[in-house]
């Protein structure tokens, strides 16, 4: 095995993602072969160190699993939750190693997530500067407006920041209901980001659904299944 980074290292176990490894290296929860490390250029080679956190002892991954989950309303994207609410892990059942959600969709959003034990492609998959396009379909209260849709292009104010140009189609407008339907295809997907977004155009999200990562979709997976992802899909975001 090549040397590496410590924190890749750790990514590449599948036992955090590469942000959460070098927290864990720089707070002092890190040792090789004994001995505590809290430099985070340090490289390893795993064939011949031994690395621990917080004394348990970290492996290198043999193999790499890329999952697409349909998620579910309800459901947390975290391999652990504090507060015992059912994880997004308990829905990705017999692949046979310990996967970690690339990204995050709040509790009451559904549709497309990817799952994987590679922590080198969570880095790179999440990172600002690879702009993967995230498309969602989004059920509001009231009628959107092309004045609204306009706004949402262009981008808006959001808490302390001003939104990235969207993408914006309206799929359906229900007078009777009151309710308008619409296709927003975003970049950054920071915290809660499209429901932001309505709210600043004055319209408020009743349901929102994660269509598409990049090309691929969930619209072949009922709710809640879940799929490998296939080589050209894995070469497609990574590239």
């Amino acid at each position: 095995m090549e040397e590496m980074r410590l924190q890749k290292f750790i990514a590449n176990s599948g036992y955090c993602s590469r942000r959460k490894a070098e927290e864990l290296i720089l707070n002092g929860k890190v040792s090789i072969n004994g001995k505590i490390v809290t430099e985070l250029g340090t490289k390893i080679d795993g064939n011949t160190n031994e690395v621990k956190i917080e004394g348990k002892k970290i492996m290198a991954v043999q193999s790499y699993k890329y999952v697409l989950l349909n998620k579910p309303v309800g459901y947390v994207t975290t391999a652990k939750d504090q507060f015992k609410r059912p994880t997004v892990i308990e829905l990705v059942k017999g692949v046979g190693v310990t996967l970690l959600p690339v990204g995050r969709l709040d509790m009451y959003t559904s549709g497309a997530l990817i799952l994987t034990n590679d922590g080198d492609f969570i880095y790179k998959v999440t990172h600002p500067k690879h702009e993967i396009e995230k498309t969602y379909n989004a059920t509001v209260k009231g009628i959107i407006s092309d004045e609204d849709v306009e706004k949402l292009r262009n981008g808006v104010e959001i808490d302390d920041y001003i939104s990235g140009k969207a993408k914006v189609k309206i799929l359906k407008i229900d007078k009777e209901k009151n309710l308008s339907r619409a296709e927003i295809t975003i970049h950054e997907g920071k915290n809660r980001e499209v429901r932001k977004m309505c709210e600043a155009v004055g319209k408020k999200v009743i349901a929102l659904h994660r269509a598409k990562i990049g090309n691929i979709h969930v619209k072949d997976l009922k709710i809640g299944e879940w799929r490998f992802l296939t080589n050209k899909e894995i070469e497609s975001l990574k590239n």
